[in-house]
């Protein structure tokens, strides 16, 4: 398949920007609360986000007494291109030097606080090792996802060759600056049937709408509804810390959405927690009428609509397949139950992707033994290839975990009701108090089926490039669209990430309010496996060869996805921040041929700036 040439000896890289084993730690952890991607704890009164309290905006600064300031190097102590964590008694900043300009930033990605310093810098922004989030070095402001907010910009000067950086000490304490945001002026009272803006859905896609919409100053009434119980939250912790509480997970606090007038309707239990009186299941949308149809009756009218339903899990449709304690993990309440019911007992775990390697990750310190069923011969192989699906499988054996491959489940069975054992077509019967299902999923767009809304074949909702569906005034992002990805010639694709979602979103607000905004973002995911990440860029599928540099035996490697003679996508352990220099490449418009990976020659992705 790689073509006739004697392929080179694994060059290793001359990237290496790995964290310390502590520091490395540190990424996920964040997703049992510790370090939680909103750190709230630590912002003080700040958390309620009114305006009057709201950080200054980069230039007036407050006070002399709330300022720190220091000389902090010598202008000759950074080339262009460089980065440099300086600390200013109250906190480190990130100096960046370019095109011969000193710039003063928060120096902690506020997405999970990666050290930025280790970023790459090309084109007037710095990109996040761990995630991809790239912030503008003039402004700090957030301009690729994942991740809701944007650095903190400190005052920069030089005098007699000395750079001196002047910080707020409110700034450096937090890390992370939101945006400053329009507030309703139509409050929902007195015409509560009309509402300027709908999103449907309120994952990464329908909050990031809601919150660009405030931050370009649209001030009319907006209506964020959900299927869940929950505000918005980082669904993608569920599989990797299954014990994590909403409050935990939660991408804003409550008094978020009410200083900025976003309304929110949950499936609450708890009719204080909804901000509006209906139920929040949207059963169809009258498209002629502009009206979105609520299950108790309850009629909403709009003026622009976001469809971000998301989608649902598959399920098994074996014998047995409603037998108690088997879940697709959906909710925090699901994942809080599977660890329960995992603790000192047998878990099995149906599909051997992301979700189902993460929760097999996460149960084996927790349970007294987790199998894996899997119809492929390795993990992750329609994604990442037989040759490093091999080295993570050999991973999870060493941490317990036993595989049983190319084979499916043929029956559950119960003893009182409850899950005893997974029957396999191979026969195996395998012992299991709590089973975990992840086998895909599909669009949640049953509703939409009667709207006038296109759908496609599978029941994807297609988009242009500005996340317009076929309808005028009407937006889709998220998990159920497909949509163009400009750098692979505009092939209309599915990306259930959350990094697009984040994208979409974004996109679609600027196109409600006519900016003719296109979606051009390199996708990027990640996963996290017994304190190993794997960071991954670019859309490989159809891919048909794999370069892989490094020792996958040491899980310490960069793979290369090939297709012909170009690179599509690239995946990574202990080789940061590679994939971020990968994905900055590819969104700069360049393409990577096969021959530049294969020699191992990296100089032309390594050299500093762009």
């Amino acid at each position: 398949m790689g073509g006739c040439f004697s392929k080179p000896k694994p060059v290793e890289l001359k990237i290496e920007v790995v964290l310390p084993e502590k520091d490395r730690g540190k990424e996920e952890l964040s997703a049992g609360g510790k370090g939680s991607p909103r750190a709230y704890q630590g912002n003080g009164t700040a958390c309620h986000f009114h305006a009057e309290e709201r950080l200054p905006a980069p230039h007036p600064y407050p006070g002399a007494q709330d300022c720190v300031e220091a000389a902090v190097c010598h202008i000759k102590d950074l080339e262009n291109g460089q980065m440099r964590e300086v600390e200013l008694g109250w906190g480190k900043v990130l100096l960046v030097k370019d095109n011969g300009e000193f710039h003063a930033l928060g120096h902690k990605c506020p997405h999970y606080g990666a050290p930025l310093v280790k970023g790459v810098l090309s084109r007037g922004r710095v990109r996040c090792p761990w995630h991809g989030a790239c912030f503008n070095i003039s402004t700090g402001d957030l301009e690729d996802f994942p991740g809701l907010d944007s650095l903190h910009k400190f005052q920069v000067k030089i005098e007699k060759e000395k750079v001196y950086v002047r910080a707020s000490k409110q700034a450096l304490h937090l890390q992370r600056r939101t945006k400053v945001m329009a507030t309703c002026i139509s409050p929902s009272a007195g015409h509560s049937s009309s509402t300027n803006v709908l999103i449907v859905g309120a994952g990464a896609a329908g909050l990031v709408c809601a919150e660009t919409l405030r931050q370009e100053g649209f001030s009319d009434r907006i209506v964020l509804c959900t299927l869940d119980r929950h505000l918005p939250y980082d669904r993608p912790k569920l599989s990797k810390s299954l014990d994590a509480q909403p409050e935990q997970l939660a991408l804003r606090p409550k008094e978020f959405f009410r200083a900025h007038g976003i309304e929110v309707l949950t499936e609450a239990q708890d009719p204080e927690a909804s901000l509006c009186p209906a139920g929040s299941q949207v059963v169809t949308v009258d498209m002629r009428n502009k009206k979105a149809v609520f299950k108790d009756g309850f009629k909403l009218e709009y003026s622009k609509l976001l469809l971000a339903p998301g989608s649902s899990p598959k399920t098994l449709s074996c014998k047995g397949k409603d037998v108690e304690n088997v879940f697709t993990i959906r909710t925090p309440e699901d994942a809080n139950r599977v660890v329960r019911l995992a603790r000192g007992h047998n878990a099995v775990v149906v599909g051997a992707g992301f979700l189902g390697m993460e929760v097999a990750a996460y149960l084996t310190e927790k349970a007294h033994s987790v199998s894996v069923v899997e119809l492929e011969e390795t993990p992750f192989r329609r994604f990442l290839g037989e040759r490093v699906g091999r080295a993570l499988m050999k991973m999870f054996e060493s941490n317990r975990v036993k595989f049983y491959m190319q084979t499916e489940v043929s029956e559950l069975r119960a003893q009182e009701g409850k899950l005893k054992e997974v029957v396999l077509k191979s026969s195996k019967v395998l012992r299991a108090d709590v089973c975990v299902v992840g086998i895909g999923a599909v669009p949640a767009t049953g509703f939409l089926r009667q709207s006038g809304i296109g759908l496609d074949s599978r029941g994807f909702i297609p988009v242009n490039k500005m996340m317009q569906t076929n309808v005028p005034g009407v937006f889709a992002a998220g998990d159920a669209v497909t949509f163009p990805l400009a750098w692979r010639n505009n092939r209309k694709v599915n990306i259930p990430h959350w990094q697009m979602a984040h994208a979409q979103g974004r996109v679609a607000a600027q196109n409600m309010l006519a900016q003719e905004a296109e979606i051009s973002t390199v996708p990027y995911l990640w996963t996290a496996m017994f304190s190993k990440s794997l960071r991954y860029a670019g859309y490989g599928e159809g891919f048909d060869d794999v370069i892989i540099q490094g020792d996958l035996d040491e899980l310490k490697f960069v793979a290369f996805y090939t297709k012909g003679d170009e690179v599509i996508s690239v995946a990574s352990m202990n080789y940061d921040p590679i994939v971020s220099k990968v994905a900055e490449v590819l969104a700069s418009g360049r393409t990577i041929r096969k021959r530049e990976v294969e020699t191992g020659d990296m100089s032309w992705l390594t050299g500093k700036g762009s």
